[in-house]
């Protein structure tokens, strides 16, 4: 696992998956928030990725070049950014046009019944 990694799994963890997911979440939401398009997220999130590396490198004397690690740890961000686009998005179309568009779950939304679809 610490091949594929490039560090240990509680590096990872601290790293990826808390430090950086969070700042892939703030990123995906950021994103959503001002309307732009959920492609931004896969290209900022990218850059996180390589931060991510870097951060591992430095402070945990981790592989700075692991490719498999560089990819697993960008998927993830990738994941939490769209995770938070998506679910940024659907409350954002909900609030901003309440007479037509209701919630439908964590990610979604849907036209109000009684209301036309324009």
């Amino acid at each position: 696992m610490e091949t594929l990694l490039g560090t240990t799994w509680p590096v990872t963890v601290g790293v990826t998956f808390i430090l950086m997911g969070w700042c892939a979440y703030m990123t995906g939401k950021a994103i959503a928030g001002t309307w732009r398009s959920p492609w931004q997220v896969v290209v900022y999130c990218t850059l996180l990725g390589l931060m991510d590396r870097f951060l591992i490198y430095a402070l945990f004397e981790g592989a700075l070049l692991s490719l498999t690690g560089y990819i697993i740890d960008t998927a993830i961000l990738i994941a939490f950014g769209l995770i938070s686009f998506r679910a940024t998005q659907a409350r954002k179309m909900a609030d901003q046009y309440p007479w037509i568009y209701e919630r439908s779950g964590l990610f979604g939304w849907r036209t109000k019944s009684g209301t036309a679809p324009q």
